[in-house]
């Protein structure tokens, strides 16, 4: 399987859906949002979205299964499986902030082989296939190679509805708050890892995920000769709901002040 082929396949799927996406944000309204749970916000824009992703995603491999945030497809897993956010950030998306993204990884056998996130205000096309490098625009990019805390950018997202383990996420920002140049909270996980592939935040972490969150913007970070662990220090970052991303020191740094507060 040519995976190269199909993550630029993929990249032409995000751009057409993208451009519905920009073009429903000129004029949405607050009125159309659902309520999936407690600030857990959806709109026609991500499900129809969703569904424009699925009919083009099945023509590059017909056979594959999905995984979607939004329920369109029935899940199917398979020997290849889609995982799809189609508006990552939607609360970013209603109330006109521009950071939001489409999520797109291709699992196979349990492995993400290729992973794509599109940044829609930006136009920054963020790609990667197994063994084949990240690129942003069609240009290569790294991690950064940031030793110590105390010389990097991160980037976190915090509870938004499960507040169980609050009084440890606050313990953990209180300690990298003084110990790093900031932490920030962009509102798209998926953004999140492709800035780490980038090299813009020097690492990121968060509890509570779904595979969606993730499952595009972790291969990013591998194939950008990144580090991907859970918050227990495992692999099961995909499916495990936490993740911690960086170099292999900084990512390991992170872990320890995260096992340091509790969690």
């Amino acid at each position: 399987m040519d995976l190269k082929s199909i993550a630029t396949q993929v990249e032409e799927v995000c751009r057409a859906t993208g451009k519905y996406i920009a073009e429903q944000a000129k004029a949405f309204e607050l009125g159309k949002v659902e309520y999936k749970g407690k600030n857990d916000l959806v709109s026609y824009v991500d499900k129809t979205a969703e569904q424009q992703l699925v009919a083009g995603l099945q023509k590059i491999l017909p056979d594959a299964g999905f995984l979607t945030e939004e329920n369109t497809i029935r899940a199917d897993h398979k020997e290849y499986t889609w995982i799809i956010d189609p508006l990552d950030g939607t609360t970013n998306f209603i109330h006109s902030l521009p950071i939001y993204s489409i999520s797109i990884g291709l699992e196979y056998n349990n492995e993400i082989v290729v992973g794509v996130v599109y940044e829609i205000n930006k136009d920054e096309m963020f790609s990667a296939s197994k063994n084949n490098g990240t690129f942003l625009n069609g240009n290569p990019i790294k991690c950064t190679a940031a030793a110590h805390l105390n010389d990097t950018l991160l980037a976190t997202g915090f509870p938004y509805y499960n507040f169980e383990l609050l009084p440890q996420y606050m313990k953990l920002f209180s300690h990298l708050m003084q110990e790093t140049h900031g932490l920030r909270r962009l509102g798209s996980a998926a953004v999140d890892l492709a800035y780490v592939a980038a090299g813009r935040f020097d690492g990121y972490f968060e509890f509570n995920l779904n595979a969606w969150d993730v499952a595009g913007g972790a291969l990013l970070v591998k194939e950008a000769g990144g580090h991907c662990i859970d918050f227990n220090g495992g692999n099961d970052y995909i499916h495990g709901r936490s993740i911690i991303v960086g170099n292999k020191a900084i990512a390991e740094a992170i872990l320890d002040a995260a096992k340091n507060a509790g969690f």
